[in-house]
């Protein structure tokens, strides 16, 4: 019988077999940043077990709070310095080099096919894009996953989401991944992995699969996945250039963990999104969507273009593309946070930051604060965001406040409309982005 993407990477993995199903597999990587990974240091350190398991496998990142707020942030990034230097952990990411977690760790190379990686944040299955099974895990898992470098898992269920059709222009990663969850639920992917696959993942760059595997998880999945193809051999070639022959040889070797034509899936969700509109949320839970079209004219006080799941350069080039020699509505405020240092100096050599500032944008270093209300874009209570973030549960970005998800070409359309607007009105059918 065919395997799975998951399977396969479990089967190369797992350790030891338990009772129920659970699996122990060795880990690739263990990520971290300040706001969960202090927590977990601090443990081990009461426990005398302050230790890691290989200090060339763990990368750490300050990027929620930064630079710090007040004392108690300063406190989680010196706790998170100071580990990384007890134990000589060279990938850390400190203030003035650091960014957004899963838009830094791809950035530098350090996700690749067929890894296994946790990190103390749910959004960790960003990196199964590059076809790694990448899962975030609590406190307890965190902890032996940097001591012994190893985590327990139930013996992964896929569930294969098959997208065909083409999208129309101004229809993007985000609006499919809104459109999955409305349709399967906050649930609907409990407990399994979601295999992304068909002509439009195929047609996708690395970006555009990061924000459908970015969002598995609010559709309850355990990570999201996508299979190694060419290019994500193209995306990897600056790292990988000197373990192989040729882009060829190194696609051979990731399709080891392509999934099997006979392989068994728990469930499968077949898509057309030949005919998918741009998509925006409408409540609390990120499975009450609705096309834009049905929103439009909504108030907004404020809009947010950034996160771990559109912040990146090419989410930056769609938004400029719409803002250039346009000025934001007088009735809102903007915010761009460029994910990583690196998208924010090619931002900048492109006249991306420029075009965002002219357009009345407030510019902010690389930072995940806004995005669950700890800074740089906090709303007041009453206040309601369009933002490319990934979750908009009741005053996640702050007490009280309301947030819309939605592509950046929605954001950046509605920050001129000053109301929730289809990008649609602001660019000739031909030309938009």
């Amino acid at each position: 019988m065919g395997q799975t993407i998951a399977e396969k990477i479990f089967k190369a993995h797992t350790v030891d077999s338990l009772a129920g199903g659970i699996v122990v597999i060795g880990l690739d990587a263990v990520f971290c940043h300040e706001i969960t990974t202090p927590i977990a240091i601090n443990d081990l350190m009461a426990r005398g077990k302050d230790r890691v398991f290989d200090p060339s496998k763990i990368k750490a990142v300050i990027d929620h709070v930064t630079p710090a707020k007040d004392s108690k942030t300063a406190l989680q990034g010196k706790t998170l310095r100071d580990w990384a230097q007890r134990h000589n952990i060279k990938d850390f990411f400190d203030i003035g080099r650091n960014g957004v977690c899963h838009a830094i760790f791809p950035e530098k190379g350090f996700v690749r096919p067929g890894y296994t990686i946790i990190m103390g944040d749910s959004h960790t299955c960003t990196h199964g894009a590059f076809g790694a099974f990448a899962a975030g895990v609590g406190t307890t898992d965190l902890e032996v996953g940097i001591l012994k470098g190893v985590c327990r898992f139930k013996t992964p269920q896929s569930m294969k989401v098959a997208i065909s059709g083409k999208l129309e222009p101004g229809v993007y990663a985000k609006d499919v991944i809104l459109s999955i969850i409305k349709i399967i639920g906050v649930n609907g992917a409990t407990d399994r992995v979601m295999e992304f696959s068909g002509p439009v993942v195929d047609r996708m760059t690395m970006e555009e699969r990061m924000t459908l595997c970015n969002m598995a998880v609010e559709a309850g999945a355990t990570s999201g996945i996508c299979a190694p193809d060419m290019v994500t051999v193209d995306y990897l070639w600056e790292f990988i250039k000197d373990d192989f022959p040729s882009k060829q040889a190194a696609l051979e070797a990731y399709q080891a963990f392509a999934p099997d034509g006979d392989a068994v899936y728990s469930d499968t969700l077949e898509m057309d999104v030949a005919a998918l509109t741009p998509q925006v949320t409408f409540g609390y839970k990120p499975d009450q969507v609705r096309p834009v079209s049905e929103m439009e004219g909504t108030k907004i006080d404020q809009v947010y273009i950034g996160s771990c799941t559109n912040g990146r350069l090419e989410d930056l080039r769609i938004a400029a593309s719409l803002l250039e020699d346009k000025c934001i509505s007088p009735k809102v405020r903007a915010i761009v946070s460029p994910a990583t240092p690196e998208i924010f100096s090619r931002a900048l050599d492109e006249g991306l930051i420029k075009i965002f500032m002219d357009a009345g944008f407030c510019v902010t270093n690389p930072t995940c604060g806004a995005c669950l209300g700890m800074s740089t874009g906090v709303l007041a209570n009453g206040e309601v965001c369009a933002s490319t973030t990934n979750r908009n549960f009741n005053g996640r970005m702050g007490k009280g406040g309301m947030v819309h998800l939605m592509s950046p070409a929605t954001a950046a359309a509605s920050a001129v409309a000053g109301v929730i607007m289809n990008s649609e009105i602001f660019c000739d059918k031909g030309d938009r982005p």
